[in-house]
């Protein structure tokens, strides 16, 4: 159970340390300036943003001396000639699908490698790319086997792709930058083999390599789309974000656009595990315990339209037992006029502690599991991600 947490959100950086049973703010950096996600690596004592600015565009920055000072790192770019397929709804027409060259829209995640791979750190961004570098953020590489899939219309860099179908679609997320592009949120990677990952792609689903990313296949078995005619296609699921055991990844767990799902299998194969009478269906993040694979938590949302707290009630919902029963945990959550969105990355675990945080700037903490919660500030702003450093 770590004492420190990093925030990203719409105006910089936030570090803050509990002590005396009192959460300090340490730093605040990049002030005004849209940050998509902020982590720590503990491999290098490192701290990282991802920064979203809104006129010069996306780039990383980090800070090794607990966030006082903080410096541009290597930049992600597109290589020349990177081309994804943008009209994802649509039969491609006599001149073929629609081709876009590539542009960094947005670093939306980080995920830092095995400890046996003390440079590897991975990025997943929108327009749908993994990045990955060897030497600690200095140089970034794109994984061209998954950029070049078939499911998303095969190598673009040496052909033109028509007649190619594409089968991951955008996310709304891309929107403000005009485009409807897909987009890499969630990485997880197997503490007992650096070659094995998996990533969450919004939208098409869970995707898997075992050989450090040379291959990659689709783990959707048992997904179901509701809104589309083909309600179990292999491609093309909303997870809005996905999680696992640390210590036993067999236990897998994704928040999806139409409930929450789990697998105890690795994600060969999937249930849904949601229990709308609980108002555990819709939401964003899901956080998984580090040592018991079947217990994991949601912040549920209203639905798809309202995308807020149910009924004016904060709560957090917990499952011990592979979402065969749910809990709503309450005690120290408002429970009137609330109106709290709680975004992919904004919740996050640490042994017996908790955190999460609002668009409305709110934070709260637990330090017993979710049976009771501190409000920790209510002025931040807009948070965008938590994670325990």
């Amino acid at each position: 159970m770590t004492d420190k947490l990093i925030l990203g959100t719409r105006k910089g950086t936030f570090i803050l340390e509990n002590r005396d049973r009192r959460w300090h703010q340490v730093s605040h950096s990049h002030k005004g300036t849209n940050v998509a996600y902020a982590a720590y690596d503990p491999r290098t004592n490192t701290y990282w943003a991802a920064l979203d600015h809104g006129h010069w565009g996306s780039k990383l920055s980090r800070s090794t001396d607990g966030g006082q000072t903080w410096a541009d790192a290597g930049q992600i770019k597109y290589p020349e000639g990177a081309k994804y397929i943008d009209a994802p709804f649509t039969e491609p027409g006599p001149d073929g699908p629609a081709i876009r060259d590539a542009r960094l829209l947005k670093l939306w995640v980080l995920q830092f490698g095995h400890t046996s791979q003390p440079g590897r750190i991975y990025c997943g961004t929108i327009p749908g790319g993994l990045f990955v570098s060897n030497d600690n953020g200095e140089t970034w590489e794109l994984n061209r086997p998954l950029w070049n899939d078939d499911s998303r219309g095969g190598d673009l860099f040496t052909t033109s792709g028509k007649g190619k179908k594409q089968l991951w679609f955008g996310t709304p997320a891309s929107a403000s930058a005009g485009e409807f592009a897909a987009g890499i949120h969630s990485i997880a990677i197997n503490p007992a083999d650096p070659r094995h990952y998996m990533i969450a792609v919004s939208c098409a689903g869970v995707v898997e390599t075992r050989d450090d990313g040379q291959t990659w296949a689709p783990r959707n078995k048992g997904l179901t789309n509701d809104y589309l005619p083909d309600k179990a296609p292999v491609w093309g699921f909303d997870v809005h974000f996905m999680d696992w055991c640390k210590s036993d990844p067999r236990h897998v767990w994704h928040q999806n656009h139409g409930g929450v799902y789990y697998s105890d299998n690795g994600a060969e194969s999937w249930k849904r595990v949601d229990n709308k009478d609980k108002g555990i269906h819709f939401g964003w993040p899901i956080a998984v315990d580090e040592r018991h694979g079947a217990t994991a938590w949601v912040v549920p949302q209203g639905g798809d339209q309202s995308r807020m707290a149910i009924g004016g009630g904060l709560f957090v919902g917990r499952t011990q037992d592979g979402g065969n029963t749910w809990e709503q945990l309450r005690e120290g959550l408002p429970q009137e006029w609330c109106f709290d969105t709680i975004y992919r990355h904004g919740l996050h675990n640490s042994g017996d502690r908790l955190a999460f945080g609002s668009t409305n700037g709110n934070l709260y903490v637990s330090n017993n599991r979710g049976d009771s919660w501190m409000t920790v500030g209510n002025n931040f702003p807009p948070i965008h991600s938590v994670r325990f450093a």
